[in-house]
């Protein structure tokens, strides 16, 4: 009785490493599905479903993703680490035909640079008069 005790919970066990999953699965055999100059807006939705986020600037730039934690190994001490992560952009004409296709993997974020150019915050900037104001109010108070 307990030798089959011990069985049933032994295969109830499974021996498959615990992930965490984000996105969409197998994003990059879906993008493969995808042909440009032929696809559009209904046929990605069928295929991938509603995007993730859509371009700021432009609403016809469509992006997925996918991502895919695992636990790490021993010498990790068990912290996540990430096993797939993928990237989908997808550039719409303005009939809604697919004109662009780029798919990123985890090597290829890797390699992405980003500018150091920093902007302006005019909106936060104080005029002279407020900067008087502000610097009278602070002495009131102080010395109180």
């Amino acid at each position: 009785m307990i030798i089959f005790c011990t069985f049933f919970i032994l295969i109830g066990c499974q021996f498959q490493e615990p992930t965490k999953n984000h996105g969409i699965f197998n994003l990059e055999k879906r993008a493969n599905k995808l042909t440009i100059n032929i696809n559009n807006f209904n046929d990605v939705i069928k295929i991938i479903g509603q995007p993730h986020t859509k371009s700021i600037d432009d609403k016809n730039t469509w992006i997925y993703f996918e991502r895919i934690l695992t636990k790490g190994k021993y010498y990790k001490l068990g912290q996540n680490v990430i096993k797939k992560n993928n990237v989908l952009v997808l550039e719409f004409d303005k009939y809604g035909v697919l004109k662009n296709k780029i798919f990123l993997d985890k090597n290829n974020l890797n390699n992405l640079n980003f500018t150091k150019n920093e902007t302006e915050n005019n909106i936060t900037q104080k005029s002279l008069v407020e900067n008087v104001l502000q610097s009278i109010r602070q002495k009131m108070y102080r010395n109180r």
